[in-house]
């Protein structure tokens, strides 16, 4: 079917913002004209013509045509195609195809390095629905997913992919995974009672979203929207209609790029008025004075060196898991002030661990992270004999449904290559492994007490109880379930080997110790048995049983995430958890890490907060929990009006407007959704924190080395100009021809310059505070270095260039000295730029060293065989080198004193 077929959706008004978790069923029928017997075949087609397919259309990335063209968007670039044309207009066609050629290297370069980082997003595995077992015509039906439409009765079991948002009429021990939604990692239980207004989507219990997964459970449900407008699909149009921007370097340059074509337009036209009307100059030598204007105020080297100055980085920063996008991104990171960071799973293992245990009426330490099964249980610090905790942990481990089993197309608790892997509910997973941390062993513990019946977990129940068959005939239950629940079905309690009464007084402590558990942070549940267990369990019946413990579990900080943190301080950059858990678990989370933060603020809270209030306050919290993904826009948008470049972290589909609308959007590459992966600059595969602040650092370093040779190749051609107009002017001549400073340009500034983008950093880059927002590459130091070195070299070189043209009376040496001159000065002025940055002239780069000695073999070769020919120099003296060596000399010692006088007026970068 055409697309434009769908263009409009004749959706009623009434129905495009209905609230349908609060909702009656009867309502619901009502509303998407159907009932539980579903639509038959004639309706669903109609339906189909009327709402169309039920799709999500997101940005495929850009087309290979797309990613060239853009190659082009830069003035620089156009300077020198305009360039090429003239010169191959009056015939000059090397110097042409030398131009003509720097811009198809540039382009292909660029191209290059776009393509592959589309090509590695676009490898990711893309979510995808299929099929979708609906009733049509009275029948179970299996339909192609795309051919859903609201009014449909669909039916879902344990590993199905939702087909459509939909409200559920009938559940059985249903729980979805959300987390490609709203972030969260434990899965949610899904009833069909009606719900009030106002609760979050996190908490629409009663309604099933397009592409989450069914975990565990079945249910059946009425389809209420399809395509883009379900959830995901709103989010998808948000996204589409979010501007992409260009990062701080990218205007800096196209203006860079602007305000050099104005210079060449300016500096030609005087030179032309001058020589066409003052004097007495044929036309085609101004067109040869105007290109050798244009070709040395272009830096033809600058994008090649920034392309790959960026790619070196980026290829960096992959190999510390991080992906980079899209190439300027990088440079944008050193800016960055503010990191909006998820809780779980970035911040934190996104693996619960139990790590402590109440029972025999004492408290034990449970050591080791996530799913590691090394660790051991600890009294007062010291080692336990485990056995006093065999009760408890089996328990655990018995009424427990999580498998070993193989898993390749998802990351939690899997290594690569699918090897085994815990399948199951996180926590359970918790439970399981604690139990293996104390030596139990879960196939032969299983073999001996084999399951024969079990009353299921659900939202109501709040409690699971499994019965087992013992070595000697008889039966025992295990229960476990949210320690209120249990506690008070319990009447005995265990302790030491020994059923005891369960006294009040001891009631009353096991509730206190759960509040103090709970005060942790730690996710609390509590256990009991039924030693002489009947052979069935009736529903419901689960009573007189005997207390064995708790267990609490928290899913912990990854432990190289506060010394990052402590990095990200240090270096001035602020960083805020949003998370969508608790603000107990948030600020436990927080202080563990390091962020004590004086206000915790709530989605609740903030939702009650005007645009100004939030303004006032949004700096004073480090940590907002009970959020949204409507709050991390909201969040965003406010840290950017009050002048902050802010880096945000997502990984739900429903994140990525506020990846896409953030200075720095970083998507999630393990748990992280397509959509999401689409919207963002750098992909982190490891989803650590620790990378973000890695990142940061090579954004900043990249940064410190672009500073370095735009510094450097923007003085060089300030001198290009004023050396050629002063000599112009001066009735001197043409100091240098086209072709000579293409090679300066291009050859022995762009070799080295290419090499001082693989700089060392500075010791102190992650020391200073990040750079003010409307602060570009070229600061005040930077503009003033580009005018006090296009002096210095003009005052030494210009009358070098004068004895030999005027006195001698030898304008091919007059050229040849001035531009083996310049090439020396080259080496000067790179030592002068990196001593800012503490290092060495020459040092912690071998491969400038190299690019130094290449460039001067380079310079030797066009002097000294053939290709002098097509350069018009001529080979030099010992006497000629010898007075070079005196200029560049003298030009080191001016250059000196300069950079020394800049240090007094201007700050160090």
């Amino acid at each position: 079917m055409a697309e434009t077929q769908y263009s409009e959706r004749p959706r009623p008004e009434s129905e495009s913002e209905v609230e349908w978790h609060a909702r009656s069923l009867e309502e619901i029928y009502e509303t998407v004209e159907s009932s539980k017997t579903g639509l038959d075949s004639e309706e669903a087609s109609d339906r189909l013509e009327r709402y169309g397919p039920n799709e999500v259309e997101t940005d495929s990335g850009a087309s290979p045509l797309r990613i060239f063209l853009e190659q082009y968007t830069s003035v620089l670039i156009w300077v020198l195609i305009v360039a090429a044309g003239v010169m191959a207009a009056i015939g000059e066609t090397i110097d042409a195809g030398v131009i003509a050629g720097i811009v198809v290297f540039i382009t292909l370069f660029g191209f290059a390095q776009d393509y592959r980082a589309e090509q590695s997003i676009q490898a990711l595995a893309e979510l995808s629905t299929t099929y979708a077992m609906a009733r049509r015509d009275g029948e179970k039906t299996e339909i192609d997913a795309t051919r859903v439409v609201p009014g449909d009765v669909i039916f879902v079991d344990s590993g199905d992919v939702i087909p459509a948002d939909a409200r559920l009429l009938e559940s059985s021990n249903l729980r979805v995974d959300e987390s490609i939604l709203t972030g969260e990692s434990i899965s949610v239980t899904k009833t069909p009672e009606t719900l009030p207004d106002d609760v979050t989507i996190a908490e629409r219990k009663n309604v099933l979203h397009k592409d989450t997964v069914v975990e565990r459970g079945s249910g059946i449900a009425v389809v209420v929207e399809t395509g883009p407008e379900t959830e995901i699909g709103q989010i998808a149009t948000a996204l589409e209609e979010a501007d992409e921007r260009d990062t701080p370097f990218q205007a800096e340059l196209d203006r860079l790029g602007k305000i050099i074509a104005a210079a060449v337009i300016g500096v030609v036209t005087m030179i032309a008025v001058a020589e066409l009307v003052i004097g007495d100059t044929e036309p085609v030598q101004v067109f040869m004075t105007a290109v050798a204007v244009a070709v040395s105020a272009v830096p033809e080297g600058l994008p090649a060196v920034v392309t790959l100055s960026l790619a070196l980085g980026a290829r960096r920063m992959a190999e510390q898991n991080a992906l980079v996008r899209r190439l300027p991104i990088v440079e944008a990171l050193g800016s960055v002030d503010v990191i909006c960071t998820d809780k779980t799973g970035t911040l934190t293992e996104e693996e619960m661990t139990v790590t402590r245990l109440a029972a025999n009426r004492e408290i034990y330490d449970v050591t080791g992270t996530g799913y590691d099964t090394d660790g051991e249980i600890r009294h007062d610090g010291e080692s336990v004999d485990v056995d006093r905790l065999e009760k408890l942990l089996c328990c655990g481990l018995l009424c427990n449904d999580v498998e070993l089993g193989r898993r390749e197309d998802r990351n939690e608790s899997a290594s690569k290559d699918g090897e085994l892997a815990y399948l199951g509910d996180p926590t359970e997973i918790s439970l399981f492994v604690a139990a293996q941390k104390a030596g139990f062993d879960h196939t032969e513990l299983r073999k001996r007490y084999p399951r024969v019946g079990e009353l299921e977990f659900t939202s109501e129940r709040k409690r699971m109880t499994t019965l087992h068959e013992t070595p000697d005939g008889g039966h025992v239950a295990y229960t476990k379930g949210a320690p209120e629940v249990v506690l008070e079905r319990c009447t005995r309690e265990y302790v030491d080997g020994e059923i005891v009464d369960l006294t009040e007084d001891r009631r009353a402590e096991i509730e206190a110790r759960t509040e103090s558990f709970a005060e942790d942070a730690l996710r609390v549940m509590g256990f009991a048995f039924t030693p002489d267990a009947a052979e069935t369990i009736p529903e419901d019946d689960e009573r007189d049983l005997v207390f064995l413990g708790l267990q609490g579990m928290l899913d912990p900080p990854r432990p190289e995430v506060a010394g990052a943190l402590e990095g990200c301080l240090n270096a001035g950059i602020g960083v805020v958890m949003i998370t969508g858990d608790n603000a107990t678990t948030a600020r436990a989370v927080g202080r563990e890490i390091g962020l004590e933060s004086a206000r915790i603020l709530t989605g609740p809270e903030l939702e009650e907060l005007s645009e100004g209030e939030l303004a006032e306050v949004v700096e004073d919290v480090d940590i907002f929990a009970r959020t949204s993904p409507e709050h991390k826009t909201q969040i965003l948008q406010t840290l950017q009006r009050k002048g902050h470049t802010v880096a945000m972290t997502g990984d739900g589909v429903n994140d990525a407007p506020a990846i896409k609308n953030a200075d720095v959007g970083v998507a999630m590459g393990i748990r992280g959704t397509d959509v999401t992966e689409q919207a963002s600059d750098i992909v982190l595969l490891d989803d650590n924190f620790a990378t973000i602040r890695d990142a940061v650092r090579q954004g900043r370093r990249i940064f410190d080395n672009v500073r370095k040779f735009v510094n450097y190749f923007l003085s060089a051609n300030g001198a290009h100009v004023l050396l050629l107009f002063s000599g112009i002017m001066s009735g001197a001549g043409l100091v240098m021809t086209p072709i000579m400073f293409l090679w300066i340009n291009v050859i022995t500034d762009g070799i080295p310059a290419l090499t001082l983008g693989v700089d060392p950093e500075a010791d102190d880059v992650m020391d200073r505070p990040p750079r003010p927002p409307g602060e570009g590459v070229i600061t005040d130091r930077i503009m003033s270095s580009i005018g006090g070195i296009a002096v210095l070299i003009t005052a030494t070189l210009l009358p070098l260039f004068y004895y030999y043209n005027q006195v001698v009376g030898d304008l091919v040496v007059a050229q040849t000295m001035v531009f083996t001159a310049f090439v020396f000065m080259a080496i000067a002025r790179i030592g002068a730029i990196r001593t800012r940055y503490g290092l060495g002239p020459f040092s912690n780069n071998r491969w400038l060293v190299g690019a130094i000695a290449l460039t001067l073999t380079l310079q030797l070769l066009v002097l000294y065989t053939p290709l002098s020919v097509l350069f018009g120099v001529t080979p030099l003296s010992v006497g000629h080198w010898l007075q070079i060596g005196l200029v560049v000399a003298v030009f080191s010692i001016l250059m000196a004193g300069f950079v020394a006088l800049q240090d007094r007026y201007f700050d160090r970068y």
